[in-house]
C-alpha cells in the first residue's frame, strides 16, 4: 500500500467511521456538543467543505462580514458530522428514541396509497425513512448502483457506501431499487400500491432528461424522469425533509402531501421551490455545493456558444442525418 493511500484510508476511517461512530456510544447531547467542537478543525472533510465554500462564495451564498466564511463551513462540516452520525445512530436506536428527539410537522400520505416520496440532499435524512416505516409505510429506495470502480484504493469508503446502502433497506423493510436503467420497477411498486422514496436534487448529468429551474436565485438544470412519473401514472407526490436545529442538534421532520399533478414543468417548478427555499433558510445545510457546476447554468457560456457558428462538418466526421 502506498503512503498517500494509507493516508487516505485512515482519513476515511477517521471521518466515516470513528468520530461519527461516537454516536453510537455517547448520550446524544453529548456527541452532540463533541461534533460542535469537532466541527472547527479545519483537517475534518477538508476538500467537500473547501469546495462547497468556495463553490457557494462565487454565487454570493456566504456573507462578507469578519468571521462569516468560518461560520458558514463550521456549520458544512456539523451537517456532515450529523448525517454520518446517523447511520450509526441509525444502527443502535430505537423508535423511541426518534420519538424523543425527532419534532414532526404535517403528515404521510396514507400507506396503502402509492405515492412518490421525495426528499432532497439537504440536512439529514435518515430518520425521516423510520418514521415513514413507523406510521405504516411502504417505501421503495432508489439509490444509486455502488460501481467498484469509483472506490478504486479506498476500502473504508467502499464499505460505508455499501453498509448505507444497506441501512436504508433496513430502515425503510423494503429493498432498494436500482432505476438507472428503466423505471419499470418503480412502475411495478407504485401499481402496487407501494412507495417509491427518492432524494430528487441529483445533478442532471446523471439522468437523460433535465428541467430548467430556479435554485439559489440562479437557474439550474434538474432531472425531471421522477415527476413525469408521477404525472403520467396520476400519483401524488409527498415531499419531506429532514433538518437538524444546529444549536441544540434536535431534528425535525416536515411533510407536505402534494395533488396529482397534471404538468411535468408546473410541478418542478413547485418541487424545486421548495428547496430554493429551503437553501435560503440554512445553506451549508445543502450537500451538493461542491457539485454546484453540475447543477447552476453558466449562461454567460451558453449564450457565447450560441453566438459561435456551427462549424461545417469535415470530410473525416460527416454529420449525422
Amino acid at each position: 500500500m502506498s503512503v498517500q493511500r494509507y493516508r487516505q484510508e485512515l482519513r476515511d476511517l477517521l471521518e466515516l467511521v470513528l468520530l461519527p461512530g461516537l454516536a453510537a456510544v455517547l448520550p446524544w447531547a453529548v456527541c452532540f456538543r463533541v461534533f460542535k467542537w469537532l466541527a472547527h478543525l479545519r483537517f475534518l472533510y477538508r476538500d467537500p467543505c473547501e469546495r462547497a465554500l468556495a463553490q457557494a462564495q462565487a454565487r454570493g451564498w456566504v456573507g462578507s462580514e469578519p468571521g462569516a466564511a468560518a461560520r458558514w463551513i463550521w456549520s458544512r462540516r456539523l451537517v456532515t458530522l450529523v448525517d454520518h452520525a446517523d447511520f450509526y445512530l441509525g444502527r443502535t436506536r430505537s423508535d423511541a428514541w426518534m420519538r424523543r428527539h425527532l419534532d414532526v410537522e404535517g403528515h404521510w400520505c396514507p400507506p396503502d396509497q402509492a405515492a412518490l416520496l421525495c426528499t432532497f440532499h439537504w440536512g439529514a435524512g435518515m430518520w425521516g425513512l423510520r418514521h415513514a416505516r413507523a406510521q405504516g409505510l411502504k417505501p421503495h429506495a432508489l439509490v444509486a448502483a455502488l460501481n467498484g470502480d469509483h472506490f478504486k484504493g479506498r476500502t473504508v469508503l467502499h464499505w460505508y457506501a455499501r453498509a448505507r446502502t444497506q441501512a436504508v433497506t433496513d430502515a425503510l423493510g423494503r429493498p432498494a431499487m436500482d432505476v438507472s436503467v428503466s423505471l419499470r420497477p418503480a412502475i411495478k411498486a407504485l401499481r402496487s400500491n407501494e412507495q417509491v422514496l427518492a432524494a430528487i436534487d441529483v445533478p442532471s448529468d446523471q439522468v437523460l432528461s433535465s428541467e430548467v429551474v430556479s435554485l439559489a436565485g440562479m437557474p439550474a438544470r434538474v432531472p425531471r424522469g421522477l415527476l413525469r412519473l408521477a404525472v403520467d401514472q396520476k400519483i401524488p407526490v409527498v415531499l419531506y425533509i429532514t433538518g437538524i436545529n444546529l444549536d441544540t442538534g434536535r431534528r425535525h421532520l416536515r411533510m407536505r402531501v402534494w395533488g396529482v399533478g397534471d404538468d411535468v414543468s408546473t410541478l418542478a417548478q413547485a418541487v424545486f421551490g421548495e428547496l430554493d427555499g429551503l437553501i435560503r433558510q440554512c445553506p451549508p445545510a445543502w450537500h451538493f455545493w461542491s457539485e454546484a457546476p453540475r447543477f447552476f447554468i453558466d449562461t454567460e457560456a451558453e449564450a457565447a456558444a450560441q453566438a459561435t457558428p456551427a462549424a461545417p462538418a469535415s470530410p473525416e466526421s460527416p454529420a449525422s442525418p
